[in-house]
C-alpha cells in the first residue's frame, strides 16, 4: 500500500466527529470483466483498512461508454460485498448503471446501491448516457460530495455540490498518461473555493475505451489544498489518509 496515515486534517465545515479513514484505490482492470474487477476491488478493500474506499470512473467495467449497465443486485459483485462486510467499509465504485448513467455504486456489507450519476458528460458519453444531479453520501457524520471525472473540471459542479453541505469532495476519474497533473490542479481549486478535503481515485494501467495507458497518481488533498498522499502510476496502489474533525 502506498501513502501514509495522516491524522488531524480537519475540514473547515466539519463539527467534531469521529475520525474517518478514506482511501483512494486504482485496481487493475480487465475491460468488461465485472467478475475479475469485483475481485480486484475486494482485494483493494481488504488492503486499504479504511472506512471509505474510492475507486475510479467505471472501475467495475473499465472505461467504455458501450459497456452494459450494471444492476446493483448483480451477483458478480458478491466478492466486493463480502469484503466490505468483513472490513466495515463503504466502497464507492464506478460503473454504468440503469438510467443509463455513468454511476457511482455505494457498496457495503448489505449490498450495492446507486448513489450518483455523472452530471457533466463528454459528447461521446452523451450518446449513451443521461446526466445525473449533484449528490452526497453521509458516512459516520461526514458528508461526502460525489463527482465523476469531467465533473471535477467544472467549477459549477463543486459549487452545486458544496451547496448541499459537504465536508469532502470525492471523485473517480480516468485520465490519460500525460494528464496526471489534472488531479492536483482541480483538487486545489475545489479546496480553495469550498474549504473541503478532496479525494480522487484515478485509473492506472489499461482500462479499455481507447485508454491503453492511464495516469494513476490517485491522491488525497487537505481542505487547505495540501497533497496528503499520492499513489504512483502502477495498478493496485492505494493511498489512505485519516481525517479528524
Amino acid at each position: 500500500m502506498s501513502g501514509a496515515v495522516i491524522p488531524g486534517a480537519t475540514p473547515v465545515t466539519a463539527a467534531a466527529k469521529r475520525p474517518l479513514a478514506v482511501a483512494v484505490a486504482q485496481p487493475r482492470c480487465t475491460a468488461h470483466d465485472v467478475t475479475a474487477n469485483a475481485v480486484a476491488h475486494a482485494e483493494a478493500v481488504r488492503a486499504a483498512d479504511a472506512r471509505v474506499v474510492v475507486f475510479p470512473e467505471m472501475s467495475l467495467t473499465g472505461y467504455d461508454p458501450a459497456a452494459a449497465p450494471l444492476v446493483p443486485g448483480d451477483a458478480r459483485l458478491a466478492p466486493l460485498v463480502a469484503a466490505c462486510a468483513r472490513t466495515g467499509t463503504l466502497a464507492l465504485a464506478g460503473a454504468p448503471v440503469p438510467g443509463p448513467r455513468i454511476g457511482v455504486l455505494a457498496v457495503d456489507g448489505a449490498g450495492a446501491r446507486v448513489v450518483y450519476g455523472k452530471v457533466y458528460l463528454h459528447s461521446s458519453e452523451a450518446a449513451h448516457f443521461v446526466p445525473g444531479e449533484p449528490a452526497v453520501v453521509e458516512v459516520d457524520g461526514w458528508r461526502l460530495g460525489l463527482a465523476v471525472c469531467r465533473d471535477t473540471g467544472v467549477p459549477e459542479h463543486a459549487a452545486r455540490t458544496a451547496a448541499l453541505g459537504i465536508d469532502g469532495y470525492v471523485a473517480g476519474v480516468v485520465h490519460a498518461g500525460h494528464e496526471a497533473g489534472l488531479h492536483g490542479e482541480r483538487a486545489r481549486r475545489v479546496a480553495a473555493e469550498h474549504g473541503v478535503w478532496v479525494a480522487m481515485a484515478a485509473f492506472a494501467g489499461p482500462t479499455g475505451g481507447g485508454f491503453a495507458r492511464t495516469s494513476g497518481r490517485s491522491g488525497i488533498w487537505s481542505a487547505g489544498g495540501e497533497l496528503l498522499g499520492e499513489a504512483g502510476a502502477a495498478p493496485d496502489e492505494i493511498v489512505r489518509v485519516v481525517f479528524a474533525g
